[in-house]
């Protein structure tokens, strides 16, 4: 038994001296999963629910980029780069940011985040997603981001059963 307390109080310290645990957003999508898997791996995927303009390179070591504001353009100053680490068509896609767009609050913390999105099909006409955003750290910068993506990745879900909601 003393050997279990030790264990666990070891893995308390590796946990605590590893960051925060990680932000893990789940929901159903209204669609089949070819339409999600395309909703998030395309330009115009992407363009019909997340962002004003997208480009979506699907490659290890492809990128995807997105500016939110109707009036930017990709390049500019407010594009956000996201590099792809791996992914395994219609079941996994993990992305790391490569490109903070110019103010982002949390440019240090930001280099040790990366995610990993789940594509599961529920049936012929829904998918669950699981999105798993890990690298997160014990410091200030770290928890105050930790904060800014619970939130920003529930409403990206929430953006994305919008869009299959109604007729696209």
């Amino acid at each position: 038994m003393k050997h279990w307390t030790v264990a666990l109080a070891f893995v308390g310290l590796v946990r605590a001296a590893n960051g925060q645990q990680p932000i893990v957003t789940e929901g159903v999508v209204g669609a089949p999963l070819d339409s999600v898997w395309n909703a998030f791996t395309t330009s115009a995927g992407i363009e019909s629910w997340m962002a004003a303009h997208a480009t979506f390179d699907l490659r290890i070591g492809g990128t995807m980029q997105t500016v939110y504001a109707p009036a930017g353009k990709l390049g500019d100053a407010s594009t956000i780069e996201n590099t792809i680490l791996a992914y395994e068509p219609k079941r996994m896609l993990t992305i790391k940011v490569s490109k903070v767009p110019a103010g982002f609050p949390f440019p240090n913390a930001i280099r040790n985040m990366w995610t990993v999105i789940y594509f599961e099909s529920v049936d012929s006409k829904a998918t669950r997603i699981r999105e798993v955003s890990m690298g997160f750290g014990a410091g200030d910068e770290s928890l105050k981001m930790r904060q800014f993506f619970d939130r920003g990745n529930a409403s990206t879900l929430a953006a994305l059963q919008k869009r299959f909601a109604s007729p696209a």
